[in-house]
């Protein structure tokens, strides 16, 4: 029997109802792989410890439960989820209260766990590749890996890139670029927040996050 592809939106729009990544969009998938061309070096070590843990969930029949301890830990170890945060949120990111800035970040990690979930579950069949070559970014120090998510080896499929700066912890990823035309996440989110933060405060972000995490639970 033939299989069809994943389905990857090129677009990629973001936002509070978009995935981050590629969602799978047909009834039938392309066999599961997990590919790099070249041996991880610090910059892009990060990565390969995220999307290791996103092609175990979807070789898993794991609960969302089971796949939030999967996945949990390689984000927390791939993101600086505070700097994605303070980009998402911009300037009004200065003004909140260390207890407000403790209880987004809490909500933006499960959001962003449960958001990867929902977009690689179960027998979804995305291929993960890690391009060798590391760009330098305009920003003063920081990197840009390159990578791939497709549904077979004839196709290179979607790129998505990382910018990586380098901190106390290492690593770590500050910002996602998706397509050919390299659209930010951080700045594509920040319309959504800003908004919600204007109209509802901390409280009505914390929510809107906490809404989206039981959808993606549930799909």
């Amino acid at each position: 029997m033939s299989m069809k592809r994943i389905s990857l939106r090129a677009g990629l729009a973001l936002g509070l109802g978009m995935a981050l990544l590629p969602a799978a969009g047909v009834s039938s998938f392309a066999p599961a792989a997990f590919a790099q061309s070249a041996p991880a070096s610090a910059v892009s070590a990060p990565i390969q410890t995220l999307y290791a843990a996103l092609d175990k969930v979807q070789k898993s029949s794991a609960s969302f439960a089971d796949r939030v301890q999967i996945v949990g830990p390689a984000v927390d170890q791939a993101y600086d989820l505070d700097a994605v945060l303070k980009a998402s949120i911009g300037v009004r990111y200065q003004s909140l209260s260390p207890d407000d800035k403790q209880k987004l970040l809490s909500a933006f990690r499960d959001f962003t766990i449960a958001r990867y979930i929902s977009s690689f579950k179960p027998g979804a069949g995305a291929r993960f590749t890690i391009t060798p070559k590391i760009e330098d970014s305009p920003v003063g120090g920081n990197k840009i890996v390159n990578t791939f998510i497709g549904s077979d080896d004839s196709q290179p499929g979607t790129p998505v890139s990382y910018v990586m700066h380098n901190g106390a912890s290492g690593w770590r990823i500050t910002d996602v670029l998706l397509a050919e035309s390299r659209i930010s996440q951080a700045a594509a989110q920040r319309s959504d927040f800003s908004s919600t933060l204007s109209s509802g405060g901390v409280s009505g972000l914390i929510n809107v996050l906490e809404r989206k995490v039981k959808t993606f639970s549930q799909g």
